[in-house]
Protein backbone atom coordinates (compact mmCIF):
# COMPACT_ATOMS: atom_id res chain seq x y z
CA UNK A 1 0.00 0.00 0.00
CA UNK A 2 1.20 3.50 -0.79
CA UNK A 3 2.62 5.69 1.94
CA UNK A 4 1.16 8.72 0.15
CA UNK A 5 -1.95 10.21 1.70
CA UNK A 6 -5.14 8.47 0.59
CA UNK A 7 -8.19 10.56 -0.29
CA UNK A 8 -11.70 10.29 1.12
CA UNK A 9 -13.76 8.22 -1.34
CA UNK A 10 -16.95 7.69 0.68
CA UNK A 11 -18.44 8.50 4.09
CA UNK A 12 -21.05 6.57 6.09
CA UNK A 13 -23.27 8.81 8.21
CA UNK A 14 -25.22 7.27 11.07
CA UNK A 15 -27.48 9.61 13.01
CA UNK A 16 -25.83 12.57 11.34
CA UNK A 17 -22.37 11.55 12.51
CA UNK A 18 -19.59 10.40 10.19
CA UNK A 19 -19.47 6.81 11.45
CA UNK A 20 -17.00 5.42 8.91
CA UNK A 21 -14.74 7.29 6.53
CA UNK A 22 -13.45 5.23 3.60
CA UNK A 23 -10.20 6.52 2.15
CA UNK A 24 -8.28 5.18 -0.79
CA UNK A 25 -6.65 5.69 -4.14
CA UNK A 26 -8.32 6.12 -7.53
CA UNK A 27 -7.15 6.60 -11.10
CA UNK A 28 -8.81 7.11 -14.48
CA UNK A 29 -6.77 6.37 -17.61
CA UNK A 30 -7.67 7.68 -21.05
CA UNK A 31 -7.27 6.11 -24.52
CA UNK A 32 -3.70 7.37 -24.82
CA UNK A 33 -2.72 5.78 -21.51
CA UNK A 34 -2.52 9.09 -19.66
CA UNK A 35 -3.82 9.57 -16.14
CA UNK A 36 -6.85 11.71 -16.88
CA UNK A 37 -8.13 11.95 -13.32
CA UNK A 38 -6.92 10.80 -9.93
CA UNK A 39 -7.35 11.13 -6.18
CA UNK A 40 -4.99 9.79 -3.56
CA UNK A 41 -1.96 8.14 -5.11
CA UNK A 42 -2.61 6.62 -8.57
CA UNK A 43 0.76 4.85 -8.31
CA UNK A 44 -0.21 3.08 -5.08
CA UNK A 45 0.58 -0.64 -5.34
CA UNK A 46 -2.36 -2.87 -4.46
CA UNK A 47 -3.37 -6.46 -5.02
CA UNK A 48 -5.81 -7.01 -7.86
CA UNK A 49 -7.51 -9.86 -5.99
CA UNK A 50 -10.55 -11.02 -8.02
CA UNK A 51 -10.63 -7.83 -10.09
CA UNK A 52 -8.04 -9.59 -12.27
CA UNK A 53 -10.41 -12.36 -13.35
CA UNK A 54 -11.60 -10.92 -16.69
CA UNK A 55 -7.93 -10.49 -17.63
CA UNK A 56 -6.85 -13.87 -16.30
CA UNK A 57 -9.47 -15.59 -18.47
CA UNK A 58 -8.04 -14.18 -21.69
CA UNK A 59 -5.16 -16.69 -22.29
CA UNK A 60 -7.62 -19.59 -22.08
CA UNK A 61 -9.95 -17.87 -24.54
CA UNK A 62 -7.11 -16.76 -26.83
CA UNK A 63 -6.27 -20.45 -27.31
CA UNK A 64 -9.97 -21.08 -28.04
CA UNK A 65 -10.15 -23.80 -25.41
CA UNK A 66 -13.80 -22.93 -24.88
CA UNK A 67 -14.50 -23.84 -28.51
CA UNK A 68 -12.34 -26.96 -28.29
CA UNK A 69 -14.57 -28.41 -25.57
CA UNK A 70 -17.91 -27.03 -26.74
CA UNK A 71 -18.21 -24.62 -23.81
CA UNK A 72 -20.93 -22.12 -24.65
CA UNK A 73 -20.39 -18.37 -24.66
CA UNK A 74 -22.68 -18.01 -21.65
CA UNK A 75 -20.90 -20.75 -19.72
CA UNK A 76 -17.50 -19.17 -20.40
CA UNK A 77 -18.48 -16.01 -18.47
CA UNK A 78 -17.98 -17.97 -15.24
CA UNK A 79 -14.22 -18.03 -16.04
CA UNK A 80 -14.20 -14.37 -14.90
CA UNK A 81 -16.69 -14.77 -12.07
CA UNK A 82 -16.71 -14.57 -8.32
CA UNK A 83 -19.88 -16.60 -8.37
CA UNK A 84 -22.34 -16.82 -5.51
CA UNK A 85 -23.44 -20.39 -6.10
CA UNK A 86 -26.79 -19.68 -7.75
CA UNK A 87 -28.29 -22.35 -9.97
CA UNK A 88 -27.03 -20.65 -13.15
CA UNK A 89 -23.46 -20.67 -11.82
CA UNK A 90 -23.55 -24.31 -10.83
CA UNK A 91 -25.09 -25.35 -14.14
CA UNK A 92 -22.31 -23.58 -16.05
CA UNK A 93 -19.54 -25.05 -13.91
CA UNK A 94 -20.89 -28.58 -13.98
CA UNK A 95 -21.24 -28.37 -17.75
CA UNK A 96 -17.67 -27.08 -18.20
CA UNK A 97 -16.19 -29.81 -16.00
CA UNK A 98 -18.17 -32.51 -17.80
CA UNK A 99 -17.37 -31.30 -21.31
CA UNK A 100 -13.66 -30.77 -20.63
CA UNK A 101 -13.15 -33.90 -18.54
CA UNK A 102 -11.99 -31.95 -15.49
CA UNK A 103 -12.22 -33.40 -11.98
CA UNK A 104 -13.72 -31.37 -9.15
CA UNK A 105 -11.35 -33.16 -6.77
CA UNK A 106 -8.38 -31.56 -8.58
CA UNK A 107 -9.46 -28.07 -7.50
CA UNK A 108 -7.01 -26.81 -4.89
CA UNK A 109 -9.41 -24.94 -2.62
CA UNK A 110 -11.50 -26.29 0.25
CA UNK A 111 -15.18 -27.05 -0.16
CA UNK A 112 -17.59 -24.15 0.34
CA UNK A 113 -21.28 -23.40 0.69
CA UNK A 114 -23.38 -21.21 -1.64
CA UNK A 115 -23.07 -17.48 -0.91
CA UNK A 116 -26.03 -16.15 -2.88
CA UNK A 117 -28.55 -13.64 -1.56
CA UNK A 118 -31.71 -15.12 -3.07
CA UNK A 119 -33.76 -16.12 -0.04
CA UNK A 120 -36.04 -18.41 -2.04
CA UNK A 121 -33.12 -20.34 -3.50
CA UNK A 122 -31.24 -20.31 -0.20
CA UNK A 123 -34.08 -22.21 1.42
CA UNK A 124 -33.92 -24.81 -1.33
CA UNK A 125 -30.15 -25.10 -0.94
CA UNK A 126 -30.24 -25.37 2.86
CA UNK A 127 -28.64 -28.61 3.96
CA UNK A 128 -26.85 -29.31 0.69
CA UNK A 129 -23.32 -30.63 1.25
CA UNK A 130 -20.42 -28.27 0.68
CA UNK A 131 -18.45 -28.78 -2.49
CA UNK A 132 -15.49 -27.18 -4.25
CA UNK A 133 -17.60 -25.94 -7.15
CA UNK A 134 -19.50 -23.71 -4.71
CA UNK A 135 -16.29 -21.77 -4.06
CA UNK A 136 -16.65 -18.34 -5.67
CA UNK A 137 -13.35 -18.73 -7.59
CA UNK A 138 -14.15 -22.13 -9.14
CA UNK A 139 -14.66 -20.62 -12.60
CA UNK A 140 -11.24 -18.97 -12.61
CA UNK A 141 -9.69 -22.25 -11.49
CA UNK A 142 -11.45 -24.10 -14.31
CA UNK A 143 -9.91 -21.72 -16.86
CA UNK A 144 -6.48 -22.21 -15.29
CA UNK A 145 -6.88 -25.99 -15.36
CA UNK A 146 -7.70 -25.93 -19.07
CA UNK A 147 -4.77 -23.62 -19.74
CA UNK A 148 -2.31 -25.68 -17.71
CA UNK A 149 -3.28 -28.93 -19.44
CA UNK A 150 -3.12 -27.35 -22.92
CA UNK A 151 0.36 -25.98 -22.24
CA UNK A 152 1.66 -29.42 -21.31
CA UNK A 153 1.64 -29.17 -17.54
CA UNK A 154 0.08 -31.51 -15.03
CA UNK A 155 -3.47 -30.22 -14.51
CA UNK A 156 -3.09 -30.89 -10.78
CA UNK A 157 -0.33 -28.26 -10.66
CA UNK A 158 -2.42 -25.49 -12.25
CA UNK A 159 -2.43 -23.49 -9.00
CA UNK A 160 1.32 -23.41 -8.42
CA UNK A 161 3.35 -20.23 -8.73
CA UNK A 162 5.56 -20.61 -11.78
CA UNK A 163 3.32 -23.22 -13.43
CA UNK A 164 2.72 -22.99 -17.17
CA UNK A 165 -0.71 -21.48 -16.52
CA UNK A 166 0.69 -18.95 -14.06
CA UNK A 167 3.37 -17.81 -16.51
CA UNK A 168 0.80 -17.31 -19.27
CA UNK A 169 -1.56 -15.40 -17.01
CA UNK A 170 1.21 -13.18 -15.65
CA UNK A 171 2.21 -12.29 -19.21
CA UNK A 172 -1.39 -11.36 -20.03
CA UNK A 173 -1.67 -9.25 -16.88
CA UNK A 174 1.45 -7.29 -17.81
CA UNK A 175 0.37 -6.72 -21.40
CA UNK A 176 -3.14 -5.65 -20.41
CA UNK A 177 -1.95 -3.36 -17.63
CA UNK A 178 0.80 -1.81 -19.70
CA UNK A 179 3.63 -2.63 -17.34
CA UNK A 180 5.21 -5.16 -15.00
CA UNK A 181 3.56 -6.81 -12.05
CA UNK A 182 5.06 -5.31 -8.89
CA UNK A 183 4.76 -8.40 -6.70
CA UNK A 184 3.01 -11.76 -6.42
CA UNK A 185 1.32 -13.20 -3.36
CA UNK A 186 -1.17 -15.97 -2.60
CA UNK A 187 -4.88 -15.37 -2.89
CA UNK A 188 -7.48 -16.76 -0.53
CA UNK A 189 -8.45 -19.45 -3.04
CA UNK A 190 -4.91 -20.85 -3.28
CA UNK A 191 -3.58 -19.42 -6.57
CA UNK A 192 -1.08 -16.60 -7.17
CA UNK A 193 -2.44 -13.06 -6.87
CA UNK A 194 -0.82 -10.07 -8.54
CA UNK A 195 0.03 -6.66 -7.11
CA UNK A 196 0.33 -3.60 -9.35
CA UNK A 197 -0.41 0.10 -9.34
CA UNK A 198 -3.94 1.49 -9.35
CA UNK A 199 -3.07 2.89 -12.80
CA UNK A 200 -2.24 -0.66 -13.94
CA UNK A 201 -5.75 -1.77 -12.98
CA UNK A 202 -7.30 1.22 -14.75
CA UNK A 203 -5.24 0.50 -17.87
CA UNK A 204 -6.21 -3.18 -17.92
CA UNK A 205 -9.90 -2.28 -17.80
CA UNK A 206 -9.46 0.44 -20.39
CA UNK A 207 -8.02 -2.26 -22.65
CA UNK A 208 -10.90 -4.62 -21.89
CA UNK A 209 -13.32 -1.86 -22.85
CA UNK A 210 -11.35 -0.83 -25.95
CA UNK A 211 -9.42 -3.93 -27.09
CA UNK A 212 -7.92 -2.20 -30.14
CA UNK A 213 -5.28 -0.81 -27.78
CA UNK A 214 -4.05 -4.23 -26.63
CA UNK A 215 -0.46 -4.89 -27.73
CA UNK A 216 -1.06 -8.57 -28.54
CA UNK A 217 -3.34 -9.72 -31.34
CA UNK A 218 -4.43 -12.97 -29.64
CA UNK A 219 -5.36 -11.23 -26.38
CA UNK A 220 -7.06 -8.49 -28.38
CA UNK A 221 -9.20 -11.02 -30.22
CA UNK A 222 -10.05 -12.79 -26.97
CA UNK A 223 -11.12 -9.54 -25.27
CA UNK A 224 -13.21 -8.51 -28.28
CA UNK A 225 -15.11 -11.80 -28.03
CA UNK A 226 -15.29 -12.12 -24.24
CA UNK A 227 -16.46 -8.72 -23.00
CA UNK A 228 -19.77 -8.76 -24.94
CA UNK A 229 -20.48 -12.20 -23.45
CA UNK A 230 -20.20 -10.69 -19.98
CA UNK A 231 -22.62 -7.92 -20.92
CA UNK A 232 -25.10 -10.50 -22.23
CA UNK A 233 -24.90 -12.70 -19.10
CA UNK A 234 -23.87 -10.31 -16.30
CA UNK A 235 -25.40 -12.21 -13.38
CA UNK A 236 -22.94 -15.03 -14.05
CA UNK A 237 -20.16 -12.63 -12.98
CA UNK A 238 -21.33 -12.61 -9.36
CA UNK A 239 -25.02 -13.15 -8.72
CA UNK A 240 -28.35 -11.52 -7.98
CA UNK A 241 -28.19 -8.39 -5.79
CA UNK A 242 -24.43 -7.97 -6.12
CA UNK A 243 -22.80 -4.95 -7.81
CA UNK A 244 -20.77 -7.02 -10.29
CA UNK A 245 -23.84 -9.08 -11.09
CA UNK A 246 -25.68 -6.01 -12.34
CA UNK A 247 -23.34 -3.19 -13.33
CA UNK A 248 -22.28 -5.20 -16.38
CA UNK A 249 -25.89 -5.04 -17.58
CA UNK A 250 -24.85 -1.65 -18.94
CA UNK A 251 -23.38 -2.49 -22.38
CA UNK A 252 -20.97 0.45 -22.07
CA UNK A 253 -19.33 -1.04 -18.97
CA UNK A 254 -16.99 -3.92 -18.18
CA UNK A 255 -16.32 -4.16 -14.46
CA UNK A 256 -15.10 -6.51 -11.75
CA UNK A 257 -14.40 -6.10 -8.06
CA UNK A 258 -12.03 -7.97 -5.81
CA UNK A 259 -11.71 -8.69 -2.12
CA UNK A 260 -10.52 -6.00 0.27
CA UNK A 261 -12.08 -3.08 -1.59
CA UNK A 262 -10.40 -3.11 -5.02
CA UNK A 263 -12.37 -2.36 -8.19
CA UNK A 264 -11.74 -2.07 -11.93
CA UNK A 265 -14.08 -0.69 -14.57
CA UNK A 266 -13.83 0.15 -18.27
CA UNK A 267 -16.03 2.52 -20.28
CA UNK A 268 -16.31 1.64 -23.96
CA UNK A 269 -17.78 4.82 -25.45
CA UNK A 270 -15.52 7.10 -23.42
CA UNK A 271 -12.42 4.96 -23.87
CA UNK A 272 -11.62 5.24 -20.16
CA UNK A 273 -10.43 2.84 -17.52
CA UNK A 274 -11.03 3.21 -13.78
CA UNK A 275 -9.24 1.56 -10.90
CA UNK A 276 -9.63 2.20 -7.20
CA UNK A 277 -8.75 0.70 -3.85
CA UNK A 278 -10.69 1.37 -0.66
CA UNK A 279 -8.12 1.14 2.14
CA UNK A 280 -10.72 0.05 4.68
CA UNK A 281 -11.29 -2.99 2.48
CA UNK A 282 -15.02 -2.27 2.45
CA UNK A 283 -17.07 -3.52 -0.48
CA UNK A 284 -20.08 -1.70 0.98
CA UNK A 285 -18.50 1.56 -0.24
CA UNK A 286 -18.43 0.44 -3.89
CA UNK A 287 -21.95 1.55 -4.95
CA UNK A 288 -21.45 5.04 -3.52
CA UNK A 289 -18.02 5.46 -5.15
CA UNK A 290 -19.13 4.08 -8.50
CA UNK A 291 -22.18 6.33 -8.58
CA UNK A 292 -20.04 9.39 -7.85
CA UNK A 293 -17.26 8.58 -10.32
CA UNK A 294 -19.52 7.50 -13.18
CA UNK A 295 -21.50 10.68 -12.65
CA UNK A 296 -18.32 12.74 -12.68
CA UNK A 297 -17.28 11.09 -15.96
CA UNK A 298 -20.67 11.63 -17.60
CA UNK A 299 -21.19 7.86 -17.89
CA UNK A 300 -23.98 7.25 -15.36
CA UNK A 301 -27.20 6.08 -17.00
CA UNK A 302 -30.51 6.23 -15.15
CA UNK A 303 -30.67 2.43 -15.08
CA UNK A 304 -27.18 2.05 -13.61
CA UNK A 305 -27.79 4.80 -11.06
CA UNK A 306 -31.03 3.20 -9.88
CA UNK A 307 -29.30 -0.17 -9.58
CA UNK A 308 -26.48 1.34 -7.50
CA UNK A 309 -28.98 3.16 -5.27
CA UNK A 310 -30.89 -0.08 -4.77
CA UNK A 311 -27.67 -1.83 -3.76
CA UNK A 312 -26.77 0.87 -1.23
CA UNK A 313 -25.24 3.86 -2.99
CA UNK A 314 -27.37 6.32 -1.02
CA UNK A 315 -28.57 4.56 2.12
CA UNK A 316 -28.73 1.23 3.93
CA UNK A 317 -31.57 -0.08 6.01
CA UNK A 318 -31.29 -2.11 9.20
CA UNK A 319 -33.01 -5.38 10.05
CA UNK A 320 -36.11 -3.45 11.13
CA UNK A 321 -36.38 -1.85 7.70
CA UNK A 322 -35.38 1.62 8.87
CA UNK A 323 -32.71 3.79 7.25
CA UNK A 324 -29.66 3.41 9.49
CA UNK A 325 -26.83 4.64 7.27
CA UNK A 326 -26.63 7.36 4.65
CA UNK A 327 -23.75 7.35 2.19
CA UNK A 328 -22.02 10.34 0.69
CA UNK A 329 -19.12 10.68 -1.70
CA UNK A 330 -17.41 14.05 -1.23
CA UNK A 331 -17.01 16.18 -4.35
CA UNK A 332 -14.17 14.52 -6.20
CA UNK A 333 -11.39 17.04 -6.78
CA UNK A 334 -10.43 15.17 -9.90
Amino acid sequence: MSLASPAILAIEYRGGIADNIHRGHLAVVDRAGRIALSVGDPEAIVFYRSASKPVQALPTLALELDKKYGITEEESVVFAASHAGERCHMAALESIFAKAGLREDDLIMHEAAPAHRRADAARLDAGLPKRKLYHNCAGKHAALMLLQRHLGGDVRDYWRMGSAADVAVRRAMEIMGGGPIAATGLDGCGVPVFAATVVHIATAFRNLARPEGIADTDLQRAAEAFVPRINRSPVLMRGTDFVCGHINENPNIIAKGGAAGVYGLGLKAQGLGLGFKVESGSEDAWPCILRAVLGRLGALTDETEQMLIRLGAAERRNDAGEVAVRWEAPPLSL
